[in-house]
């Protein structure tokens, strides 16, 4: 980098910081800071949904796979999630904002309580707060290493930039400094990807050009869509792991159904999405299926074969607005990340242990919003700098076994508990699931891996934990009923038409939060 790039990145981090302030005016109370308060057109949650969904691990981790195995990175990974969201669009984007619409509530799990109860809504909340500190640990990682390529500085020092930074405007401006941030970075990396495609269509010409460079050498194989341990039983795994991920099932993206007016907007909002997911990730991924041909990754696994490749073929300034990009995808997931888990923890879990949280008024709320966003921010970077620890061993493993694996069984009661399909599954299918999914993640990594050679393949380890909850929480729920007419009107309110007769009974407006809280009281 020279001071063209450095001039750009600068840039960057000021303008970012300056959108949190403008945010901050829009910001009155907690459910301003959480949900944008129905506000947000459908446009804007639509791209925020689809840029919340990326991070530097695409230009770290999933380079690698490309670097090594081609087109399975497309095919196995921003596919499935397309796909995903494409399905979710009706199944779970109106319900969602329906939660916020109808029950009145800032966060994704609130409506847990009435739907199971206190204690399932405390296990789903505790167990994803601690994941997505992981999941957003690895995030901070992916950055920072490609912060040490570019610039030469310590991973450490690179983790905490990039956090300082991000912690300003998401904790200022909430979830409207998310989304316009979000759409910023849109366009940023819409220019830095289209700039490193041309670049590398560039250089095509000497391989055949754009068709016949798959019949080079070093891209043998790299044309088929499910190679080495990313096969069918990956994919079809991935696939209802996306499914449930991404509509909501790690929180942040919940959050961008539930800033809509209504159902109908959510809904060409998660469209919106999927059609991005479906059409831009082609356009990164191509210059990383080609990597093979233009550098030599250093690393084992070519997880550093992108930002070589850039630094070869960029002119300086171009080089600095990609490495931007790399900056936004992160910055926008993280942020959003933290938006969520400081919504989980201040509307779902201090009230609980602390007497003190149920009276807090829109100001102490707010306060404590921020001061959890924060918090959630500095826990996630200190996990960071252990990402290749051994325990962790590198980014790509957090990533698909660590939060893939772990997502199916805190994701399955959430988002199934939103279907009238499943109304028979209430409390007692809802932690079985859970808690049996948490150790059918443990036994496939640890003890069972342990006495297979070469461990158990990725495919399963992925796989089996999302069955197991997911098998669980639907035969239990026929075994042992747990309807009630009080579970039976809430998805009513969650399922019922906007302009059905469920409508009008929905628009009674919400109890006080201190009548929650007197609620969540007597339960605990």
């Amino acid at each position: 980098m020279n001071s063209l790039d450095w001039a750009v990145l600068i840039g960057y981090f000021g303008v970012m910081v300056a959108i949190g302030v403008w945010s901050h005016k829009r910001v009155d109370n907690v459910s301003d800071f959480f949900t944008a308060g129905g506000k947000m057109p459908w446009w804007l949650s639509g791209i925020s949904h689809h840029m919340s969904g990326y991070s530097a691990v695409m230009f770290t981790g999933y380079a690698g796979i490309a670097y090594t195995y081609g087109v399975t990175s497309f095919v196995t990974w921003s596919f499935p999630i397309a796909l995903g969201i494409a399905i979710g669009a009706k199944l779970f984007a109106p319900r969602i904002n329906r939660l916020r619409s109808r029950l009145h509530v800032a966060s994704p799990l609130e409506y847990l309580k009435n739907r199971y109860n206190l204690k399932t809504q405390q296990a789903l909340a505790w167990s994803g707060m601690l994941l997505k500190i992981v999941d957003v640990g690895a995030k901070w990682a992916a950055i920072a290493t490609l912060l040490s390529v570019f610039t030469g500085i310590s991973l450490n020092q690179g983790i905490l930039i990039t956090g300082v930074i991000t912690g300003i405007y998401c904790t200022i401006g909430g979830l409207w400094a998310d989304a316009l941030t979000e759409l910023g970075q849109f366009v940023i990396q819409l220019l830095a990807g289209v700039a490193m495609f041309i670049a590398v269509v560039a250089k095509l010409g000497d391989y055949g050009g754009f068709f016949g460079v798959w019949d080079e050498p070093a891209l043998q194989g790299h044309g088929k869509p499910l190679v080495g341990p990313y096969g069918t039983v990956f994919l079809l795994a991935f696939l209802f792991i996306k499914l449930f991920e991404y509509n909501g099932g790690m929180l942040n993206q919940a959050q961008r159904y539930m800033a809509t007016a209504n159902a109908k907007e959510a809904t060409r909002s998660a469209r919106l999405s999927a059609i991005l997911w479906l059409v831009w990730p082609v356009v990164l991924f191509f210059p990383m299926w080609m990597s093979p041909l233009l550098v030599d990754a250093q690393k084992p696994d070519g997880s550093d074969s992108y930002a070589l490749m850039t630094e070869q073929l960029l002119p300086h300034g171009l080089l600095g607005l990609v490495i931007v990009g790399f900056f936004s995808h992160t910055m926008a997931m993280c942020s959003s990340d933290a938006n969520a888990i400081a919504a989980v923890f201040t509307r779902d879990v201090a009230p609980v242990i602390s007497k003190a949280a149920r009276g807090w008024n829109d100001r102490a709320g707010l306060l404590a919003a921020r001061l959890t966003t924060v918090a959630f921010l500095g826990l996630s970077m200190a996990v960071a700098t252990q990402v290749n620890s051994p325990t962790f061993k590198d980014i790509i493993t957090v990533v698909i076994k660590w939060v893939a694996g772990l997502m199916g069984p805190i994701a399955i009661p959430m988002m199934l508990g939103l279907l009238k399909t499943f109304r028979r599954s209430g409390p007692t299918a809802a932690l079985t699931s859970w808690a049996m999914g948490l150790l059918a993640f443990w036994l496939v990594n640890f003890p069972i891996s342990w006495n297979v050679e070469g461990g158990v393949p990725l495919q399963y380890q992925v796989s089996i934990p999302l069955a197991v909850s997911l098998v669980l929480y639907i035969v239990i729920g026929f075994v042992k009923p747990e309807d009630t007419p009080e579970r039976d009107a809430l998805l009513a309110k969650i399922n019922g038409d906007d302009e059905g007769p469920d409508a009008a009974a929905a628009a009674v407006p919400a109890p006080a939060q201190s009548q929650d809280a007197k609620v969540v009281g007597r339960e605990g």
